[in-house]
């Protein structure tokens, strides 16, 4: 009997190491696996096809942040699981793995937990990333606008041609990409380079320029950026480190008060309240200014120039945006509730009758929601919750449920506005951000669905196109300008699910980004995402937005996560906190009585959009599991051409 009793219990023993090999091999094997970009000798090429291993070509190097990964990466010593050493001395991996071939391929590839040690790699890459860019845009392109990251040299306004608004737009002449930045290095710790960088801002930049900008992204990308600062820099509770500076006297406040006056005259001698679209920083609305605008840009507003009202106690600013709003909004479909994307200011007449949720409305919408998380203001929660309805009543194509039932994937389309008829076959990698403002009204469930189709978007190119049809499964449009609105989504997705699925996916955008967008000063523009030729333009929201949004990602004590959920993103992705300060209103209302009582929506219907019943729809029992089933993902990878 004691004989049989030591048997069964080594036997019982043995089958439980088994287990927990089973357990944490695959995973720790298989990221090893996934990250390694071993150099090829002739001798380990050779050997390949004989012993079943893989090696990679000479072209393929190591991105430069690998030294953070370990063994992972080669290196000298032995290789880890699943990895030999050649006779050469060369490393290679097995290619069998320690997964049974039965096991389903999309589970096998992303559902197993996620090594913290891995994710602490992956958050460092994503700093180290930040770090190239910036500190290359100090070196080689300050105090100019932006860096060109292939000739290392900084790049201003388009002097010579005025018509060129892709750049002329943008650049102002007052050192963009530094001042965008700057929440990014709070964020990341980094309190001496924020310091420094606070006041370089305050030393050196002046708004008093003979530019002519984009109302729009002066508001989103500068002042958006120097209220963060002022906010983080006064903040009593300093929640990442000591980032106050001493003998500061508010003067970020005071420069964002500049800035807003030279934009106020945007707003005048409009008929209809909504703004010109550019104006000369110091010579107002240009003679030749055009009356057309789009939605976004005339309605995107609210937030900067609400929480610039409210820390000043001047409801000038708010004002104006709200106005704008409103206007935009009675201007909408009688019979579908949907807006177009372009807008003459003077007449209010349609220019462009596309409704959809990338270029011209996306961050319509996500203010609106915004706006009533930060300020509290009923109506702007009642206008989204409107909108929202309508968006899934017109532009909402496929099965009712995401992971559930027969039927194509849900897909947002874009439609006429007055019709809901279907205009092209054709989305913008703007939309991506969508699924990030659907995980914040509680929309979780359908927010991954959108989230997977343009996942696998990238997937197949190794970036977004701005422009993809899937009708042809072809880009129409070839650029990647570095944008992060999948990044966004995929961050706030993990936030509101932890499903390390949205790690993987992270780590598959910082792969790509490194492997096929540095450059020799920064990351570079591609400007064409299958051949991956690319074009010398590093955009600011770069550093503000793709960078800060991946290292959040990995970062899971980043004190942003830890605050209860105080802190909310502007459309730059600039970092606010939810202020009690931002909710004494100062403005009278907007609304009649009668637009009020026919605008109203019952109050049970917003709380059933904004509930937090809504916002745990994902159970917990899915945390490790794929939040797609296999079969939709499949799916999905087949309506985009992977498969």
């Amino acid at each position: 009997m004691q004989w049989r009793s030591l048997v069964l219990a080594l036997l019982a023993l043995r089958l439980a190491g088994h287990a927990l090999l089973w357990l944490a091999g695959p995973s720790v094997g298989f990221y090893q696996q996934r990250l390694r970009a071993f150099v090829c000798s002739p001798a380990a090429a050779a050997q390949e096809a004989a012993s079943n291993q893989r090696c990679f070509p000479d072209s393929l190097a190591a991105p430069h942040w690998a030294s953070f990964l370990g063994r992972a990466w080669g290196g000298t010593g032995s290789g880890g699981s699943g990895s030999s050493s050649g006779r050469d001395g060369s490393l290679v991996w097995s290619g069998g793995g320690d997964v049974g071939d039965d096991d389903d391929e999309y589970e096998q590839r992303y559902s197993r937990a996620f090594p913290p040690q891995l994710r602490s790699q992956l958050r460092d890459a994503a700093r180290s990333m930040f770090a190239f860019g910036y500190d290359n845009y100090m070196a080689h392109a300050f105090p100019q606008d932006e860096l060109n990251p292939i000739d290392c040299r900084g790049r201003g306004p388009d002097r010579d041609d005025p018509s060129n608004l892709n750049i002329n737009d943008v650049l102002g002449n007052y050192s963009l990409t530094l001042i965008d930045a700057l929440d990014t290095l709070a964020v990341m710790g980094n309190s001496s380079e924020f310091r420094k960088a606070v006041k370089l801002v305050i030393e050196t930049v002046s708004f008093d320029t003979d530019s002519t900008v984009q109302v729009f992204e002066a508001t989103i990308r500068v002042l958006g950026s120097l209220l963060s600062a002022h906010i983080i820099i006064t903040d009593a509770k300093q929640p990442f480190g000591d980032m106050t500076i001493k003998g500061y006297d508010n003067e970020l406040l005071h420069m964002a008060h500049d800035l807003a006056v030279r934009l106020l005259p945007a707003f005048e001698n409009t008929k209809t309240g909504i703004p010109y679209p550019r104006v000369n920083l110091r010579t107002g609305v240009p003679s030749d200014s055009n009356n057309e605008t789009c939605t976004a840009g005339a309605g995107s507003l609210l937030v900067e120039f609400g929480i610039l009202s409210r820390l000043l106690g001047d409801s000038t600013f708010e004002w104006v945006a709200r106005r704008a709003v409103k206007a935009l909004w009675n201007l909408r479909s009688n019979d579908t509730g949907l807006l177009g994307n372009v807008v003459n200011i003077q007449t209010g007449h349609w220019v462009g009758k596309q409704s959809g949720l990338g270029a011209g409305l996306d961050s319509f919408y996500e203010y609106l929601l915004k706006s009533y998380i930060l300020f509290g203001e009923k109506e702007d929660l009642e206008m989204f919750s409107a909108a929202y309805q309508s968006i899934q009543n017109y532009l909402r194509r496929g099965r009712e449920a995401c992971n559930e039932g027969e039927g194509d994937p849900p897909l947002y389309v874009n439609v006429n506005m007055f019709s809901g008829q279907l205009m092209n076959t054709w989305i913008d990698s703007l939309q991506a951000f969508f699924p990030g403002l659907q995980v914040l009204i509680g929309d979780v469930e359908d927010a991954i669905c959108l989230h997977a189709f343009y996942y696998a978007i990238w997937k197949r190119y190794g970036a977004l196109p701005e422009r993809y049809n899937w009708q042809l499964q072809a880009p129409d449009v070839l650029f990647y300008p570095l944008r992060p609105e999948l990044v966004e989504s995929t961050y706030l997705l993990y936030q509101a699910t932890k499903n390390p699925f949205y790690l993987h996916v992270g780590m598959d955008i910082l792969q790509s980004l490194e492997k096929y967008t540095r450059a020799k000063c920064g990351y570079a523009t591609l400007h064409h995402v299958i051949e991956k030729s690319k074009e010398d333009r590093m955009e600011s929201f770069f550093l503000s937005e793709t960078c800060k949004y991946l290292y959040l990602l990995f970062d899971e004590e980043n004190p942003v996560h830890k605050s209860g959920n105080r802190f909310m993103f502007t459309t730059e992705g600039h970092i606010v906190s939810l202020d009690k300060r931002l909710r004494v209103s100062l403005w009278q209302d907007t609304f009649s009585e009668e637009e009020k009582k026919a605008e109203k929506i019952k109050r049970n219907e917003i709380r059933a959009n904004n509930s937090i019943s809504n916002c745990n729809r994902v159970p917990d029992e899915r945390r490790y599991l794929l939040p797609l089933k296999s079969v939709y993902m499949r799916q999905i990878d087949q309506m985009v051409g992977l498969i």
